[in-house]
């Protein structure tokens, strides 16, 4: 249902079963997939795609022009997947030129009230930014990655996949997977192993994250070093669970957590 009081723009392309509240604004540059359920006093600017089933609370502003200086009003896009929700006053911001022009964000995600996602950041599957949790432009986040409330993440970092980034903090560089990280700025405080237990990860799965944790934090070994050390260690059976670990460090521009 679309609310009379809706304002829909010509060019805006709207699924089926959608659900759009009063006051709430589509741009013509819009596409919102099937299932979709809209509050009232939302904005959606664009070009925006919106797949299936998302749920989008009063007051978020969705595919607004991004805050970044050099943005001089180029047709960038935000794309996002299916069956998110984005809780009050969300702000999700389009890329720029000076990126691939595109913001993305995956499926299953939770942007509790006040969440912020800049330019050109691309965000997976299954993570929880808690409340006012902001990240800035060009910042990528792996699966199931959980930002605490208040949280902020500088503009080109890297949140590995399975991380915990604790409440308040502020993080200033890399994040691997599987690591929490706590602090302004953010330091490693082990393994995010709750998380990784509630998501089927095995006994010996866990248990060789650990030793290659301890490799690069508790051994005093530069980081080349540590992955080194992870790949060369019989006792750390080479996995996709080590190798998605030791891949994000060896790829990390600005430096890793430490």
């Amino acid at each position: 249902m679309i609310h009379d009081q809706a304002i829909i723009e010509e060019g805006a392309i709207i699924g089926n079963n959608v659900t759009i509240g009063p006051w709430t604004y589509v741009g013509g540059n819009v596409v919102i997939g099937d299932d979709c359920h809209i509050s009232s006093h939302v904005v959606i600017n664009g070009p925006t795609q919106l797949g299936k089933g998302n749920r989008i609370f009063q007051f978020a502003s969705i595919g607004e022009d991004c805050q970044d200086l050099k943005y001089a009003g180029e047709a960038t896009e935000l794309i996002i997947g299916d069956n998110n929700t984005f809780r009050e006053s969300c702000t999700i911001h389009r890329g720029t030129i000076q990126d691939e022009g595109i913001t993305r964000i995956g499926s299953n995600n939770l942007f509790m009230a006040y969440t912020h996602v800049a330019h050109d950041c691309v965000v997976g599957n299954n993570c929880i930014l808690a409340n006012n949790a902001s990240i800035a432009g060009h910042v990528h986040v792996g699966d199931f990655a959980i930002l605490g409330g208040m949280s902020g993440v500088h503009q080109f970092c890297h949140i590995g996949a399975h991380s915990f980034i604790a409440a308040t903090s502020l993080v200033l560089k890399d994040v691997p997977p599987y690591v929490m990280a706590s602090g302004n700025s953010a330091k490693p405080y082990g393994l995010n192993s709750e998380g990784l237990k509630r998501r089927g990860f095995t006994k010996e799965s866990i248990s060789a994250i650990k030793k290659a944790y301890k490799k690069v934090y508790r051994q005093s070994l530069s980081v080349e070093d540590a992955v080194s050390s992870i790949n060369s260690d019989e006792a750390i059976t080479v996995s996709d669970e080590i190798s998605l670990f030791t891949d994000f460090i060896k790829s990390s521009q600005r430096g890793i957590i430490r």
